[in-house]
């Protein structure tokens, strides 16, 4: 356990990272599936991992907070689909909505839609699209921040329209401005 630990703590930027629970098998190569996860809840009741949700781990010291914690978490949850930050997410970082959502984050994915709960840390809601990414490409840039893709405000807007999500707050005025 300890040598798993100071393992973690040993790499670059440990402190602005996020552990999935198979990340933790080449750190225990002489274990088992199950022994790897009681080493893992072991390490946690111990307070030396956090729990952040479901097979998702962080070190207690980790500069990760709010949303940016959230979209490292979202980023390793559904790391083999397209994922990319839009709705209400997007809207209300340009301004384009007066509300900001506290402590959730709204992506569109390849994946089914769901919200992930993250407990006290927030939660994370993916709603499925079947966009291609060939076709969006020109309406994404990478943002660094959160470790995912992020929709400019005019695809955001046609997200959502497109999932039917309620418009009544978006300023169309300050809509105007980036369509």
């Amino acid at each position: 356990m300890f040598e798993m630990i100071h393992a973690l703590r040993q790499l670059p930027d440990a402190r602005n990272r996020i552990f999935a629970l198979q990340d933790f098998r080449s750190l225990l190569p002489g274990h088992g599936e199950g022994a790897g996860k009681s080493v893992v809840t072991r390490l946690e009741r111990r307070g030396e991992l956090t729990r952040v949700c479901r097979s998702i781990y962080m070190l207690p010291d980790s500069n990760l907070r709010g949303s940016d914690l959230l979209g490292h978490v979202a980023a390793r949850l559904r790391a083999g689909q397209l994922n990319y930050l839009s709705l209400e997410t997007v809207l209300s970082e340009a301004g384009v909505i007066s509300q900001i959502p506290l402590s959730r984050i709204t992506l569109m994915s390849s994946g089914r839609s769901n919200v992930i709960s993250c407990r006290a840390y927030g939660d994370i809601e993916f709603v499925h699209t079947n966009k291609k990414a060939s076709t969006i490409a020109a309406d994404l840039t990478y943002d660094a921040r959160y470790q995912l893709w992020r929709a400019s405000v005019a695809l955001a807007l046609q997200d959502m329209k497109a999932t039917r999500r309620n418009t009544g707050l978006v300023n169309w005025e300050a809509a105007h401005e980036f369509v």
